[in-house]
């Protein structure tokens, strides 16, 4: 076999840049503390790398989302803290307005504070975020949840949705709470209605009797078994004993019990009747006939058209008639501002286990993110030890093979001659 001079020439070349590249490639490891330099120089585990960097990603978004999620809760929580503050606040008016010994002006101190708990509770509805969106309008963040009507009623005009943010791998959290569940969902205690039932008869005359709205005051009676009529009760007073009275079932007309007001016309005659209360006032003279059904219109009712019917029995004169209005308007706000309080802390519940959702999601990707930095630094990381005996060896192998290749360069067949 031949070895021309210029094949020895290459031969030795190459020898020495192989084993220069590898001792600069193991100096390089040592100086960037990484195994993995490129990914040819382990495949397998830069695919893995490469996996677990795109999760580390996803994880610190994550962490984004649980740090806005908690700072949406933690307002809804403060608002509506102060969302029930304020209705304890009506509650002790609504309690003091219930004294029949106030003077006209009173009523009308305790309406004017009404009217200004009326605007902070709107103004406390109508919170905004951070970003300039509503709290409580459900998807429609730029609409102002709730707006007075020209009647002093009040509307919402959001939505029913409910924002969320996605906290790990298949988590969503609901970040919000739309308006209607939180402030209109609430049962109303007035929701049933007293009128002359559509009959053919003549109301008898000289009647001074008065019934109040009825007031749903029990609700476990009044769903319970038997429950309050659906279709609504008649009453009907006696001919010949005009202060005796008769409940029907408005549907059926079957005979439910009765009773009998006092004797004192001044005296206001309470009639209980499967968790609803009725107040009679003033002298019947027999025949009445009353129907007692619910209005369709009057199921829900939110805390600001409870206090707006409230400041507004309160403004009117002082009269027998609006002493009345007072009293049915004190006893139904009483009702419905105490279940709006409940639904309110309800809430409250609900965004506090949302809170403990995100703590324990975000010590859970703590955890994984630490998993993962592991797992990198064992697949990236440089063994030093081990490194540096390679480089020493490395060394070694390329000092030798300078040495030889001086050698055999040096080789002619001059020097046989």
């Amino acid at each position: 076999m031949r070895i021309s001079t210029l094949q020895a020439f290459n031969n030795g070349v190459q020898g020495l840049q192989r084993n220069y590249a590898n001792a600069i490639r193991t100096q390089e490891q040592i100086s960037t503390g990484n195994r993995i330099l490129t990914p040819a120089d382990d495949p397998v585990a830069s695919v893995r790398l490469l996996q677990l960097e795109q999760q580390q990603n996803v994880l610190g978004q994550y962490k984004e989302n649980l740090t806005a999620a908690q700072n949406s809760l933690n307002q809804e929580e403060v608002t509506l803290n102060s969302v029930n503050t304020v209705l304890l606040r009506v509650q002790e008016l609504a309690v003091r307005a219930g004294n029949g010994s106030l003077s006209a002006e009173d009523r009308q101190s305790i309406a004017a504070e009404l009217r200004e708990r009326e605007d902070e509770l709107l103004g406390l509805m109508n919170t905004k975020n951070a970003r300039g969106e509503y709290l409580f309008s459900g998807f429609q963040g730029k609409a102002e949840p709730f707006v007075r009507n020209a009647d002093g009623t009040y509307s919402y005009q959001g939505d029913e949705g409910q924002r969320k943010l996605e906290i790990a791998s298949s988590l969503n959290v609901a970040i919000s709470d739309n308006g209607k569940k939180v402030f209109q969902n609430v049962t109303n205690a007035g929701r049933l209605v007293a009128a002359a039932p559509p009959l053919p008869y003549t109301p008898p005359a000289g009647s001074t009797l008065r019934v109040s709205t009825p007031l749903v005051q029990d609700e476990v009676a009044f769903s319970g078994t038997p429950a309050f009529p659906a279709q609504g009760i008649n009453l009907v007073f006696d001919e010949t004993d005009p202060k005796s009275y008769t409940i029907y079932d408005a549907e059926t007309g079957d005979d439910l019990g009765g009773g009998s007001m006092g004797e004192n016309p001044d005296t206001t005659d309470k009639l209980v009747f499967r968790g609803v209360v009725i107040n009679l006032d003033g002298t019947p003279v027999g025949g009445e006939q009353i129907q007692v059904t619910a209005d369709p219109a009057k199921q829900k009712q939110g805390p600001l058209d409870t206090i707006a019917t409230l400041r507004k029995a309160l403004e009117e004169p002082a009269t027998p008639e609006g002493n009345l209005k007072v009293r049915d308007a004190v006893a139904q706000a009483m009702t419905n501002l105490s279940s709006a309080s409940v639904v309110v802390d309800s809430t409250r519940g609900e965004i506090g286990a949302r809170l403990n959702i995100i703590e324990s999601t975000r010590t859970d990707n703590e955890d994984v993110a630490l998993v993962n930095k592991s797992v990198q630094a064992e697949l990236r990381e440089l063994d030093y030890p081990e490194a540096l005996s390679r480089l020493s060896f490395q060394t070694l192998i390329l000092e030798a093979a300078q040495q030889s290749y001086v050698k055999i360069s040096s080789l002619n067949l001059f020097n046989k001659l």
